[in-house]
Order: structure tokens, then sequence, then C-alpha cells
């Protein structure tokens, strides 16, 4: 129940209630004090000796030890310091102990896609580095999201694909000044890249953003040149004169698909004008990424469901075992790649492995592994059984073949720093199958990487062509009567291929072509010939690679 008395103890609610002192509300008479005034009246105040009246300032007498008011102090200087406005002059600092420190964690530098573009094409163009190793580790080093890095693997890909009709293009803007800055050459590159390769850029960004980054990589007087080439570029773009295929085929193909001369002039002399140019013109729309079941670890079943919980378009490839996942980005970071449950691998790169026929129990040669792709469907074929030799030459390569076997967790692989092409009597008849997935031009994967076109010369095939003999010259003895030798490259070109077996055939009698044709995908069974397999990626959907497999005879 509520309290209804008030302060003075009466009850409300509409009854009277006494008050005090005395009652109908009379006023209680307060005396008052003597120390205070009355209500309304105001006290007084006697000054303080020590301080002013109300309203009146203060003066402060000097203090012996500071100046007045508006008067500078006089320091009187030390005879340790100098006086003010003269310089000390510092003996010889006496030396410390020295401290470890430990040295900053490197933070992740958050650069434009575009600079990282340019420096990947810079170490491609002065290092001669590969793209993809460029781009991987200029990738690693920035703090990109997932569209920045799209976008800067497209421009530095891109660039690289259509790098001569770009120069042509470009050089009949330059007014005679071809000689320029090689940095600002692959900005202009990538400016026209973007106006006439890219539909998402609108032409200004692009002029705007490849003069910015002129300026940014320390050019500041080719800012207006780079400005006024992209600006006549674009208003000039219908006058631009290229090569008519009836004046020269060759340069032609070598322009307008960005071959150089020389490998032009191969797929010509190889294929004819037609094909060649069917080959240098194929461009998909679309890049998958090609994945292999590691089948001791997992099943098409799981790998499918685990790609449908990652929101993942893909599709069977020709060959068991094969996905093509479309716009999967990194998949190197799924947890079911480092788990080893599938491996990134090319459908052809599988199906030169797998023609080896490895068995349970037997002893296989991968003479030229690394990365280690095609070691791997060795080891699985063999049910990690027996064992599985796999060499390359460059000790760093190797680990990357030790990598992949571990992450796959193969036990019967035996990484090696070899080089296949010595000849090693004391192996003598020890192998069952061997693989020779020989050094070659990479002229099969250039829609892949697309600056190892840039590296083909006449020259060079003929110098590859010569390791590639030796190899097979080495390799062959090692393999047992009735064993198998498989030649693979990932080439297009004759000579590295059909004509290659040819030449080895003439001189190893011992061997005869061992045919695929049952254990080949239907759709590529139809294209082997009496010296192999030779694949096209316009016409077969996978790398242009060649894939032969002999059988030893007799001694």
């Amino acid at each position: 129940m509520a309290d209804n008395r008030g302060r003075d103890g009466g009850f409300r609610g509409g009854r009277k209630f006494d008050r005090k002192p005395g009652v109908g509300g009379e006023k209680k008479g307060i005396a008052p004090r003597g120390d205070k005034p009355g209500f309304g009246e105001k006290k007084s105040f006697t000054p303080r000796g020590d301080k002013p009246g109300f309203g009146e300032k203060k003066s402060f007498g000097p203090r012996g030890d500071k100046p007045g008011f508006g008067e500078k102090k006089g320091f009187a200087p030390r005879g340790d310091k100098p006086a003010f406005g003269e310089k000390r002059e510092f003996g010889p600092r006496p030396e410390r102990p020295m401290r470890s420190v430990r040295p900053a964690k490197p933070q992740p530098m958050n650069l434009a896609p575009r600079r990282v573009a340019l420096e990947t094409l810079l170490d491609v163009s002065r290092s001669d580095a590969y793209a993809s190793l460029a781009l991987d580790k200029r990738l690693a080093q920035a703090a990109f999201g997932r569209r920045d890095r799209a976008f800067t693997t497209q421009l530095v890909y891109g660039t690289l694909e259509n790098r001569i009709a770009l120069d042509w293009r470009i050089d009949q803007f330059l007014e005679g000044e071809k000689e320029i800055e090689p940095a600002v050459r692959e900005i202009l590159r990538m400016g026209a890249y973007q106006l006439f390769c890219l539909d998402r850029v609108p032409d200004m960004a692009a002029v705007d953003e490849s003069v910015s980054l002129t300026r940014a990589m320390g050019f500041e007087g080719f800012t207006g040149f780079v400005n006024g080439v992209l600006r006549n570029m674009i208003r000039g773009k219908e006058n631009v004169v290229w090569p008519k295929p009836q004046d020269d085929p060759a340069k032609y193909l070598s322009v307008m698909f960005s071959a150089p001369m020389d490998l032009a002039r191969l797929l010509i002399e190889a294929y004819g004008e037609h094909d060649a140019l069917e080959i240098l013109r194929y461009r998909p729309k679309e890049r998958d990424i090609t994945v292999r079941v590691n089948y001791l670890r997992c099943d098409d079943a799981r790998l499918r469901a685990l790609f449908a919980d990652d929101g993942l378009e893909f599709c069977p490839g020709i060959v068991p075992g094969i996905y093509k996942v479309k716009n999967a980005g990194d998949m190197t970071r799924m947890r079911a790649f480092q788990n080893g449950l599938f491996t990134i691998q090319g459908e052809s790169s599988v199906i030169a492995a797998r023609m080896v026929g490895a068995k349970p129990g037997q002893t296989v040669l991968d003479a030229c592994a690394a990365p280690g792709g095609k070691t791997a469907v060795l080891s699985e074929m063999m049910n990690d059984t027996g064992r599985v030799y796999a060499w390359d030459t460059h000790a760093h390569r190797v680990e990357l073949i030790r990598g992949t076997a571990n992450r796959l967790k193969l036990e019967n692989v035996r990484p090696a720093v070899k080089d296949a092409s010595a000849p090693r009597p004391d192996m003598a008849f020890t192998l069952d199958a061997a693989l020779i997935d020989a050094p070659c031009s990479g002229t099969g994967v250039m829609l892949e990487k697309p600056d190892v076109k840039y590296r083909v010369s006449e020259q060079g095939v003929a110098a590859l062509c010569r390791v590639q003999a030796e190899i097979l010259d080495s390799v062959a003895p090692m393999v047992k009567v009735g064993g198998t030798l498989v030649y693979s490259t990932c080439s297009i070109l004759p000579q590295e291929n059909g004509m290659q077996i040819e030449a080895f055939l003439a001189r190893h009698p011992e061997y005869e072509i061992f045919p695929m044709g049952p254990e080949l995908p239907e759709a590529l069974a139809q294209y082997e010939t009496e010296t192999g397999l030779q694949m096209f990626a316009h016409r077969d959907g996978t790398d242009g690679f060649y894939v032969c497999r002999l059988r030893r005879v007799r001694a």
C-alpha cells in the first residue's frame, strides 16, 4: 500500500491536516542570525589587507628571481651549454654495446593493380622471368582482394598475349620516337590493351590511370607524352594500317596474333597458312582450371560434393577423374587442395602419364619430373607401392616435386637432382617403364603461358631437339625388355615430336611404336598416327601436347 503521508506527518487525499507550529496554515517566524543579513539585505565585506577591494586591480611587485611583466629574463650561460644562437660542438660519442634487434616483420604492400602488373611485365622483359612465377611473387606481396588479383592477372597475361600487335599499333602514333624508356613502353602497352581489348575500362580511365602510373614510377617528364600518344590512338584507331596476308603471310600472322616471326614461319612450314592461322588466333573466352582427383585419398562423389558446397561451377573432362572448374580463383587456398584430395593439372599431361600404364610394385622413372604432377599420376596408378624415381636437374625444382608428393601423401616417390641426359650404365634393364616429358619450346601452352612464345627461335628449337635426343638415348637402355617408354612434350612443332621419334627409332631398332588407341579418350583416339598423338588447343580443348608410347622388344 502506498504511503500517503506528507513530509509533516499529515494525510493527503483532500482531508484537512494539522500543520506545525500553528493550525490553519500559519507561517513560522524565523529570527535573523547575527552573522548574516536579513532577507533582501546585502552583506558588506571588509577588505583584507593582502587583497584589493572588489573591482580594484592587484599590483604585483617584481620578484627578485623573475623579471617584471613584459621584461625578458636573462639567462646566464651554463658552462656546459652554448649561449642562445651559438652552435654546440659535439665530441666523439662514446661507444655503446651492440643490442640485438629483432627484424621487423615484413608487411604486405597495398599497391595498385596496374602498378603490380607493370612491375611483373618489367620482370619478364628485363630479367627474362617467367610470367607465372613473377606474377605469383608480386601478388604474394600485394594486399589484394579477389577482384584486384583477377584484374592484375588479366592485365599481365592480356598485355603479354597481344604484345606485338600492341606495339604495331603504338608505333604508328609515336611520330618517330620508337626508342623510349622500357617502363614507359610497357605503360603504353598496358594502356593500349585496356583501350582496345577490354570493354569494361572506360577510355578516359585507361588514359588517366596510365598517366598516373607514369608519374608514380618516377617518369614525370613522360606524362604528357603518354597522355598524348594514348589520346591520339583513341582518335585515330580507324586509321591504323595492318599487314595483309597476301603480301607476307608470316608477317601477317606475327603482327595480328603476336607471334614472333620465327614461330610464324615454323607453324606455316609445319601446317600450312590456314592451320597456322587457326592455331594462333584461338583465344578461348573462358580459362577453366583443370583438376584431377587423388584416388588414394578421395573419390569423384566426395570431390563433387566439396566443389558444390563451395559454390563452384564445374564439369567433367574427357579423362576419368578430371574436372574443369569455372571462375574458381586461387584453388590452392582450398582446404581440399591443401589436404591432398585433388591436384591442379592439365588434361593432356594426365593422358601422357596414364599411357605409361604403371602397375603396383613396379619400378618407374619420371625423367624430367618437376613440378611433380605426372609423378603423382604414376604413384597413384601404382597404389603408392613400388618405386617412382623423379628426377630434375635443378634443386629448387626437385623441391617442387617433393612438395607435391608430401601434399598428396605419396610414399613411393624418390625425388633426386639428376640429369636425365647423362648415360647411366649401372641402371641398364632396371626399369619397368619410363616417362620422358622432355624440355621443349612450350608452343603448346602459349595460351596459359604467353611469354614462352617470345622465346621461340629456329636456333633455340634446334638446340632443344639435341637435348631431347640425348635424354631419349640415355633413358632407353634403362628399360627392361617388354617395358614401356613414353615420350611427350608440350610442343606442337613436328621437329620436337614426330620427327624426333622417327630419328630415335632409326637409332634404336630395339624399340617399336606401341599404339595407345584403346586407352585414349574416344575424342582423341582418332587423331593418333604412326608416330604418336598430337593434341591441339583449338581442336581438342586441351593443351597442345604430343604423346608417343614405345615398347622395348629386344635387348
